[in-house]
């Protein structure tokens, strides 16, 4: 679990579990000491752990463009690697095990590597990183090809109700944020919430999940709205909600119904930050913070937001620290009631 300690003459720690380093945590960044000043001092490595065109890949190549147009990367640059698999685990562990004390090493991470974590059993989790900030928060849009049956919410709620395995879902990672929505749509439309969430089919990417909607593959697609803007705006897909507690724009340049609002006590926001790896010091972490904090404070990352139609959900330092632990507990709770914890 994620704990705290106090240093003398240093921020609030983070301990970490698992046997590794300890942690400096401290609250906003303060006075930078030699290794802020200096940082970065080489190419700043940002991954995405999961496979090109999905949110975190977005939010990687965000932040990748951000650092370099702010102009925060003194002479240095910045890289986005795609490491897939196991809702990002795979990457989660690489980062944890491979890059310990690198703070020129940072991981987007979010709602769907806790999930991940919990229905892959992983024995890593983000206790075992220095958490840094959390930086967007994203509605899910559940959508459909534009020759499918469904034209309404409803339409799609009663027929899982009536038979939980007739429709076949495509997503994000298992466990993820867009298997969550699916078992708890299914639960406040009255359906089996385990048996429809086992007809959910898992993808890497946001375009792997575009593809499978479009071919057939799937019935039902869910997806942050930013993933699935491009085909509603084009018409080639239909959204027939967003999860956010009032409607939104999904692509279609007016708002479409959120699930709440068409009758369905449901409301689910999908969060996205980074991480550090685990072993750095005190100065580094604050060089770190420093940063991350440069960047959502610049006018770049502010035009990001409204270009990807992503929320601000800052939070950093210890704030961050409670905000990454509570959400670990209550996605476990959440996918247990679903099956799938």
């Amino acid at each position: 679990m994620f704990r705290r300690t106090l240093v003398v003459a240093l921020p609030a720690a983070l301990l970490l579990a698992g046997g590794c380093a300890d942690q400096s945590v401290g609250e906003k960044p303060g006075s930078a000491g030699s290794a802020a000043a200096d940082y970065p001092s080489k190419t700043l490595q940002i991954m995405a752990p999961a496979g090109a065109g999905g949110g975190w890949d977005t939010t990687a190549r965000s932040m990748q463009k951000v650092f370099q147009d702010a102009g925060l990367l003194k002479n240095q640059t910045a890289e986005v690697r795609n490491v897939t698999g196991a809702a990002g685990t795979i990457g989660l562990a690489e980062l944890v095990t491979s890059h310990q004390k690198d703070a020129h090493q940072l991981m987007v991470t979010g709602l769907v590597m806790v999930g991940g974590v919990v229905t892959n059993k992983s024995p890593i989790d983000l206790s075992k990183t220095t958490p840094i900030a959390t930086l967007t928060a994203e509605s899910e849009v559940v959508v459909v090809r534009k020759d499918s049956k469904y034209t309404t919410l409803k339409q799609l709620a009663d027929d899982i109700k009536a038979n939980p395995t007739s429709v076949k879902w495509g997503g994000g990672s298992a466990g993820g944020t867009d298997q969550i929505l699916v078992g708890l749509f299914a639960k406040a439309a009255g359906a089996d919430a385990k048996a429809v969430a086992k007809q959910y089919v898992a993808y890497s990417g946001g375009g792997e999940t575009k593809a499978a909607l479009l071919s057939g593959d799937v019935s039902v697609a869910v997806s942050g709205t930013s993933e699935f803007a491009d085909l509603v705006k084009s018409g080639d897909v239909r959204a027939l909600a967003v999860s956010s507690a009032t409607g939104q724009d999904a692509g279609a340049g007016t708002p479409t119904q959120s699930i709440k609002e068409q009758g369905y006590d449901l409301e689910l926001m999908n969060w996205r930050g980074v991480v550090a790896p685990p072993g750095l010091s005190a100065d580094e972490r604050t060089a770190v913070l420093k940063l991350v904090d440069d960047l959502h404070n610049s006018e770049q990352w502010k035009a990001e937001l409204t270009a990807k139609n992503w929320q601000d959900f800052y939070k950093s330092g210890d704030e961050a620290v409670a905000f990454y632990e509570s959400e670990s507990t209550r996605i476990k709770t959440v996918l247990t009631e679903i099956g799938l914890g």
